[in-house]
């Protein structure tokens, strides 16, 4: 465990940032992987099936990763204050609310994968796959939770490197099982789902067995069947503005979605590809962003303001580094990036389009995650949760009318997204500067 509240801030949030990094892009490629192989092995069809279910199964999965965040969000103040009983109460109660409604979900979503599919507007054609698809890896959304709340509890507390090494292992056994269940067997998508769920729980086992042995405060004993009433309320405070954060990108990404699947499966399968390598290029900007909260909830709890800003200057820095380095990636390996994921020439030409646009575009979801970054260090998630349905409304709207009125196509969608962003930024920015202004009076 490592105590954030002392030392040098910029080594501390790099060296926090590169292991978050790592382990979002490694679990990113569960999802490229069955895009990857689906798209190369078994055809266009399977690939548009498959990424006309993802934002469905994205969505769940982010709403489990956003209770987590938010419990770790309390967990990191507790553990910056020293308040260890209380932090231990905090973990037994997370863990136990948490497996009851990734239960109760799964079994919802499975019984309601159908009807889930045709609610964004993919075509009936596709509709059995996609399902099939949906229910397997659905059936595997507690190992979902499980992972991602060891992981953010282990990053509450100052270590962001253990989680990734278990995500290597997972990440590896996905691909491999991806590669046994569709060329060896045959499964086509659904093989690539059941690789999914399988490489899921054996991460979250090995996740398990690891903290028993190692890591002395999470060895809670009987005390795991505690359950805290009062703390459960105030994790869902935290963790539902968090869920509802990350849920509302997720609706926005449906939204989107939606429009997509009326334009054609060449389309769909070029926005499949494209939204894999956008996850990729985003995700680190989403990761220095979390090393930046786990940063500054510690000092919160700990009281230290001036370690809050130096820390923020310090993860912008990196934040607009980054976004900069992505974009120039996207400009000229556009080519490379989209013959990982398709062979069609038309798909190639449509994907290759998206990212030349976009690619000029990174840098405002660099600022725009800093300063969320902040927000939730500091445990106001309220901003983080609105300046998110603002950019995700207008992206949505934006989009329904440079591809309908204006008949942009798929080059709609970056310019869309730009609008979002922009939004978001319009509303952000005079709640940073408000904060930063009772900073320096109360100096």
């Amino acid at each position: 465990m490592k105590d954030m509240t002392k030392g040098s801030i910029a080594p501390q949030i790099a060296g926090f940032a590169v292991p978050l990094v790592l382990g979002n892009l490694f679990q990113l490629c569960y999802n490229a992987a069955d895009s990857m192989i689906v798209g190369k092995f078994v055809g266009t069809k399977a690939l548009a099936a498959v990424g006309s279910s993802n934002p469905l199964m994205t969505f769940a999965i982010l709403f489990i990763n956003g209770m987590c965040m938010g419990a770790s969000i309390l967990m990191g103040m507790q553990f910056g204050g020293g308040r260890m009983h209380r932090l231990r109460r905090q973990i037994s109660t997370t863990m136990i609310g948490g497996c009851v409604f990734s239960l109760v979900l799964s079994l919802f979503c499975i019984a309601g994968a159908p009807w889930l599919l045709r609610l964004i507007q993919v075509e009936e054609g596709l509709i059995p796959l996609a399902s099939q698809y949906l229910r397997i890896v659905f059936s595997g959304l507690i190992f979902t939770f499980i992972y991602n709340f060891y992981a953010n509890t282990l990053r509450a507390l100052g270590d962001s490197k253990t989680p990734v090494y278990f995500l290597v292992f997972s990440s590896v056994l996905n691909i491999l099982g991806d590669l046994f269940f569709v060329l060896v067997l045959h499964m086509g998508s659904a093989g690539c789902a059941a690789a999914t769920v399988i490489s899921q729980a054996c991460c979250s086992l090995l996740c398990g067995l690891y903290i028993k042995r190692k890591v002395s405060i999470l060895c809670l004993g009987r005390d795991w069947l505690v359950f805290d009433k009062g703390q459960f309320a105030e994790t869902i405070r935290y963790g539902w503005a968090s869920a509802m954060q990350q849920a509302s990108v997720q609706l926005g990404k449906i939204g989107i979605q939606a429009v997509v699947n009326t334009m054609g499966v060449s389309v769909v399968a070029a926005f499949a590809a494209v939204n894999r390598i956008d996850d990729f290029a985003i995700v680190p900007q989403q990761s220095i962003a979390s090393a930046m909260t786990s940063f500054m909830a510690q000092n919160y709890g700990a009281g230290e303001k001036e370690r809050i800003w130096k820390g923020f200057r310090w993860g912008m820095v990196l934040e607009v580094i980054y976004g900069i380095f992505i974009g120039l990636a996207c400009v000229f390996g556009a080519d490379f990036f989209m013959g990982l994921f398709v062979n069609d020439a038309k798909v190639l030409t449509l994907g290759k389009s998206y990212l030349h646009l976009i690619a000029f575009i990174y840098i405002l979801p660099a600022v725009t995650n800093g300063v969320q970054g902040y927000f939730r260090g500091i445990g106001d998630l309220k901003v983080t949760l609105w300046s998110s349905m603002m950019n995700m409304g207008f992206r949505v709207l934006s989009a329904l009318f440079f591809v309908y009125l204006f008949h942009m196509g798929i080059q709609g969608l970056p310019v869309a997204y730009l609008v979002g962003w922009i939004a978001m930024l319009v509303f952000e920015l005079p709640l940073l500067l408000k904060k930063i202004k009772e900073n320096k009076k109360a100096e």
